[in-house]
């Protein structure tokens, strides 16, 4: 085994309490700031269904867009900047590109353009950027952060022609690409798909009911005796479908279930893939606080929300870094009290979350 492998790799996670009910609370803000979701995981105990308005919430997020072979020069199209950039409704990013090896492109909804690109394809498209914060010994990596709604790069003058020049005629750089409207900006988007093989997609739902799972004892939100790092671990586990008894004729995980803890009779896990947006993010929040309401024999659920692995950027506008695992996300743990835990994580090569 080699030596790399040996270690295991520097995480970072940030842990918050606080009260939905707070005026001051920060939780609206922070799930705003993971641009790029690509799951999210649900726990709800003593649960086989999901009621209604969850099963709504579930299959209410929105659909995006894969266009095969897209050149990103087309994302400064005059057009699209104006029916849709100008307008915050839409977000995009490259499709199966390695961000430690490819050249990667990510489209906020604020705007901003980020290009993560190798040494040599730098140099073609010559314009401004600075190198990557998770270079090594050398400059192997660029960052190109570009604001489209900036005057500057007003279509026609000199920066927009700078870029529009340089991916046209030195970089060329083309990725399949994944596109998410914003509600109400599907109409935008007609004009650069009818130039493109594309397709829509519908996020896909999975679920599954598990029974005589082992759990933390979860019993109140005052969860003094639990480390995050073991709660975070067992509730990956569980989503994971990887099995916490450690019985002593098993060898495929050593995994366990931390003390104090319980028996929940049945659990149902909930899972929604695909180009995920913050909004409907918050909007199952929502729907899971009401089903919280409910008098039951539980009274708290977990939610956990993945950010793509080779996404350039992460947590706001912060650079994404990639060696070994590129974790981007982040666990909400809710009570029936209205209050909450908090946990945002990523790996060792990543801005430490706020």
């Amino acid at each position: 085994m080699s030596a790399g492998l040996e270690r295991t790799p520097r995480t970072l996670l940030v842990s918050d309490r606080s009260s939905f009910q707070h005026e001051k609370n920060r939780l609206s803000s922070q799930v705003e700031q993971l641009h790029f979701n690509y799951k999210v995981s649900v726990l709800l105990p003593e649960c086989s269904s999901a009621p209604s308005h969850l099963d709504t919430a579930f299959n209410s997020f929105n659909s995006f867009y894969l266009i095969r072979d897209l050149p990103t020069y087309e994302l400064l199209d005059k057009h699209f900047l104006e029916a849709a950039v100008y307008q915050g409704r839409v977000s995009g990013l490259s499709y199966k590109t390695r961000l430690d090896e490819d050249n990667s492109v990510a489209l906020m909804p604020n705007g901003h353009l980020t290009l993560s690109l190798d040494k040599d394809s730098f140099e073609l498209l010559g314009v401004e950027g600075k190198p990557s914060r998770f270079n090594h010994r050398t400059n192997r990596r660029y960052v190109v952060t570009v604001d489209l709604t900036h005057s500057s790069m007003a279509p026609g003058g000199r920066g927009h022609q700078r870029l529009i020049a340089g991916l046209k005629s030195r970089l060329q750089l083309r990725t399949d690409f994944l596109l998410s409207h914003h509600p109400g900006g599907g109409a935008s988007l007609q004009a650069l798909l009818s130039r493109y093989d594309w397709s829509e997609h519908r996020p896909e739902i999975s679920s599954c009911t598990l029974t005589d799972l082992s759990c933390p004892a979860l019993l109140t939100s005052d969860l003094q005796s639990c480390d995050p790092h073991r709660f975070l671990e067992w509730l990956g586990a569980v989503d994971a479908h990887v099995s916490c008894d450690n019985s002593s004729s098993s060898f495929l995980s050593s995994l366990v279930c931390p003390e104090p803890k319980t028996t929940l009779g049945r659990a149902l896990s909930v899972s929604v893939v695909g180009l995920l947006l913050p909004q409907d993010v918050h909007h199952l929040i929502e729907q899971i606080r009401c089903h919280l309401e409910q008098p039951r024999l539980e009274s708290w659920a977990a939610l956990t929300v993945h950010g793509f692995v080779d996404s350039p950027v992460s947590w706001g506008g912060a650079e994404h870094g990639v060696l070994r695992g590129g974790e981007n996300f982040y666990s909400l743990l809710m009570f029936h009290d209205h209050t909450y835990h908090l946990h945002l994580a990523t790996g060792a090569h990543d801005t430490c979350p706020r």
